[in-house]
């Protein structure tokens, strides 16, 4: 995960290193650079960033090294870029984003200056394109965009649009419990709420049908959402939802994203997913249904 690439500048010089990938895909001069052929420009690997991102926190829940679904040739680009880094043994280059490739990409992250949440191996548009200078082009970048405020709470915009759209879909407003970006805030959340992308929503005044329906409706527009009990922890009813492909994930939050694509309840307990069905999208890939 890069700093919040879509919100501030990079620590170091990398938003530069963006204009050179971009200009190798235009085939324009660089900034302060040569000019990239459009021949040199199309033997590079395409890596499609969502699926990269998606398989970054599938893969290292799962029991087995089976593959995410459509990921394979990106996770190898990324892969043998890390290996060519230096940061990632030849045996795990095989298209699978477990737990050596996440070690290895924090470790890149690390090399451009990031730290902490910063640099917790999840790919972020910005270190994913200065990865791939030379070898490789992104395709389908996403981002968290900024850090804005809503019900009294931090949240980041992708997550906003999300919680907008959900209330669209079901014509009634929700109302946040926790927000996201706060670290050490609520002890019982395990640090989900550390970075962005994960939100608690209130249940006050709803019926036990009425939270699955807002549950359903998180789950269709890209969130990994479940409705928490008092038996489950040590806090009230609420809904927990954890935008599903946010760049700012802290660690734990990414995790539990793989474990709802597994379908299990993203809790300690790894029990099975206790949630409304819904046919699992992300939010970009909802809006492109839409």
């Amino acid at each position: 995960m890069s700093a919040r690439p879509w919100s501030k500048p990079p620590r170091t010089a990398s938003w530069p290193v963006l204009g050179v990938a971009l200009a190798a895909l235009l085939g324009v001069a660089a900034p302060g650079g040569a000019t990239p052929s459009r021949a040199q420009a199309a033997t590079l690997p395409v890596v499609n960033m969502e699926a990269t991102v998606k398989a970054a926190q599938i893969d290292p829940r799962r029991a087995d090294d089976t593959l995410t679904q459509g990921a394979k040739a990106s996770v190898l680009a990324v892969e043998n870029a890390l290996h060519a880094e230096h940061l990632l043994d030849a045996q795990w280059v095989d298209g699978y984003f477990g737990s050596k490739t996440v070690e290895a990409y924090a470790a890149y992250q690390a090399s451009l200056g990031y730290h902490g949440l910063d640099a917790n191996g999840l790919p972020g548009a910005t270190s994913l394109t200065s990865l791939g200078k030379g070898r490789f082009s992104v395709t389908h970048l996403i981002g968290p965009g900024s850090e804005v405020p809503m019900d009294g709470y931090v949240v980041d915009t992708r997550t906003r649009s999300m919680l907008l759209e959900a209330e669209r879909r079901l014509g009634r407003n929700l109302v946040l419990d926790q927000g996201s970006y706060n670290p050490g805030g609520d002890p019982t959340s395990a640090g989900t709420h550390d970075g962005g992308g994960v939100v608690d929503i209130s249940v006050a005044g709803m019926t036990a049908s009425t939270r699955t329906q807002v549950a359903r409706a998180l789950r269709e527009v890209g969130f990994a959402a479940w409705v928490r009990n008092p038996t489950q922890g040590d806090w009230p009813w609420h809904i927990h939802a954890v935008a599903i492909s946010d760049t700012d994930l802290s660690s734990q939050a990414q995790h539990q994203a793989g474990d709802y694509y597994l379908g299990l309840n993203g809790l300690a307990n790894h029990a099975a997913d206790d949630g409304p069905s819904v046919v699992i999208h992300t939010w970009e890939e909802y809006q492109r249904l839409s």
